[in-house]
């Protein structure tokens, strides 16, 4: 048994060796997986499923090829590509994920997230998310055209990008209460994650019971993966 689980790729065509590593991964070691878990932000930026980004096309070919080839791909939105839908599921047959999900491996139960949801000291990302994740709002934003729609998320994108320049370090990892609410919420002492880009593994005291926290790395500079199999789970480095 080896089951995969990554997170923030960030996949765009200005940095085409990222994907290139991307479809490396998928043809190399997913393919012999049992099973690939994308925790968010596979995409810099999803402007909806009618994209026609040319540079997105060998992605979701290698994700349909994961299918082919019996190895079942379960995607969680981020906050980069949170308007991924029915289409891009149906074609790369990858199963979407809720924003909280819990799975059985090996007898363990993992509580999966994105991990933007666990920021709550960042009150204006959560401010913001709360905005761009109502139906009203993501309506608006698919009934307009590809060129509105572009501009409208390198907008929020400059924003985004001057908001966290202005923000102390600490407000934009998850709150240690958040986190320990929610896993005695789901009733699980792990949990696994991205967003923030440290990847680390941390271990903590819940309720009188030891919990670990495993959080995914960004794949800007290198790739990060959590490989689980028999002999339990590792969090590791791609390069």
């Amino acid at each position: 048994m080896t089951i995969l689980f990554i997170s923030d790729l960030h996949l765009d065509s200005e940095r085409p060796a990222g994907i290139e590593q991307f479809l490396s991964f998928i043809a190399q070691e997913a393919s012999q997986a049992d099973a690939l878990y994308i925790l968010g932000d596979l995409f810099e930026v999803w402007i909806g499923d009618d994209s026609t980004e040319l540079s997105n096309a060998p992605i979701i070919e290698a994700l349909a090829n994961l299918e082919l080839k019996g190895v079942p791909c379960y995607f969680m939105h981020g906050n980069r590509d949170f308007l991924i839908g029915k289409r891009f599921a149906a074609a790369t047959g990858c199963k979407l994920l809720e924003e909280y999900e819990v799975v059985e491996i090996g007898g363990t139960r993992v509580l999966l997230t994105h991990g933007d949801l666990l920021c709550t000291d960042d009150k204006p990302y959560m401010e913001l998310r709360k905005k761009l994740r109502n139906p009203s709002w993501q309506k608006d934003f698919l009934s307009k055209t590809l060129d509105e729609r572009k501009t409208i998320a390198a907008n929020i994108r400059e924003y985004s990008q001057q908001a966290i320049a202005e923000k102390p370090q600490e407000i934009m990892d998850v709150n240690q209460d958040s986190v320990a609410k929610t896993m005695a919420q789901y009733g699980v002492n792990l949990l696994l994650h991205g967003h923030t880009h440290r990847p680390g593994i941390h271990h903590f005291d819940l309720d009188g019971t030891n919990a670990t926290r495993i959080v995914l790395g960004d794949w800007y500079e290198q790739g990060s993966v959590v490989r689980w199999n028999t002999e339990g789970y590792q969090l590791e480095n791609i390069t």
